[in-house]
């Protein structure tokens, strides 16, 4: 079918050189501009009824359960980081009021936070790095291959059970519920089972679920359920996390609801923000015991030893005020 673009064209101003290229971008990273955006709403924030997470109590006892094989196949993966940092998911505490003062800078048509002097946003690189995902290589464009076809979550999930009473206590409307499969988990677990890999598929969607597409307490929709499953096979999910956590930015951005990875946004803001790692600290930084930089390895391992400069900064008009004036020199460009 061939495509009209007349009805939209029409308000697209022809380009007419660089200075006016300026002057229009500048225009476009006012955010008192943008209709309905919480920057020029300061009663809102992101409230506990808003907030797509929750302690999940039954999580670390049954990742305790999961048999040396199982936890090989989360690893091969790609999983490692994610699953240390599921065990430690309850000891994690999330400073809401920092990130409602990131989310008032979300520009919602550049997906970028911007401050006063400058803008940025969390390229997929550094999520792969700080979750530790497998990377995408320049060159795989041309193998991917995408099939658009009905996602039937109980194709996926046939894997783990075929017992139509648990496919039921599993799924409901468009959600999976990750508390049925982690009891299936440790049923398994408990009569000792060989259904490793089986097993490893289960763990994979809970600890997924829970870091990476967080979205209703407890439960995942049935496309990111699919994006999970697609890593055993070697799919690279990056893209997908980082989409995710665009939009959940975006929609709390309006007054919505905030859903997406928040351990990857707080990785985020405490590698630039937060933290700088010193080498003559001799006390532990008391922040750092509980953030999720704490429990992440490779490349971005950070001692907690380190200085946090945000430690001084409580309530959310604290953090307002400090993300609304941070300079080029306080944000770590390269950490």
């Amino acid at each position: 079918m061939k495509r009209n673009y007349s009805a939209f064209a029409e308000d697209i101003p022809a380009y007419s050189g660089p200075k006016a290229a300026r002057e229009t971008h500048v225009d476009l990273k006012q955010l008192s501009a943008i209709p309905g955006h919480i920057y020029m709403r300061p009663e809102l924030q992101i409230l506990p009824s808003q907030r797509r997470f929750s302690k999940m109590p039954w999580l670390v006892p049954m990742l305790e359960l999961l048999p040396p094989t199982s936890i090989s196949h989360l690893k091969e993966w790609g999983l490692s980081t994610i699953f240390v940092l599921a065990k430690k998911y309850n000891k994690l505490v999330h400073v809401w009021e920092s990130v409602t003062a990131m989310v008032e800078l979300w520009h919602l048509q550049t997906n970028s936070f911007i401050f006063p002097e400058f803008e940025v946003t969390i390229f997929l690189e550094e999520l792969e790095i700080m979750l530790g995902l497998p990377r995408y290589q320049r060159g795989e464009e041309s193998a991917l291959s995408y099939t658009v076809e009905q996602i039937n979550s109980w194709s996926i999930l046939a894997y783990i059970t075929t017992k139509k009473n648990d496919l039921y206590s599993m799924t409901s409307g468009m959600h999976v519920h990750l508390l049925p499969i982690a009891q299936w988990i440790t049923s398994q677990c408990k009569r000792k089972t060989t259904n490793y890999t089986a097993i490893a598929k289960a763990a994979a969607i809970c600890i997924c679920g829970v870091i990476l597409f967080p979205e209703a307490d407890g439960a995942i929709s049935f496309g990111n359920l699919s994006i999970i499953d697609s890593i055993s096979e070697g799919m690279k999910i990056g893209q997908a996390v980082l989409g995710f956590l665009y939009a959940g930015l975006t929609s709390a951005a309006h007054g919505g609801p905030f859903y997406g990875s928040v351990v990857a946004l707080e990785l985020w803001m405490g590698m630039h923000i937060q933290f700088r790692a010193v080498e003559d600290l001799t006390t532990e930084c008391k922040t750092m015991l509980n953030h999720p930089l704490a429990y992440v390895g490779g490349r971005l391992h950070m001692s907690p030893r380190a200085w946090c400069k945000t430690a001084q900064l409580k309530g959310l008009h604290a953090w307002r005020q400090y993300l609304r004036s941070l300079t080029v020199t306080d944000f770590d460009m390269r950490p």
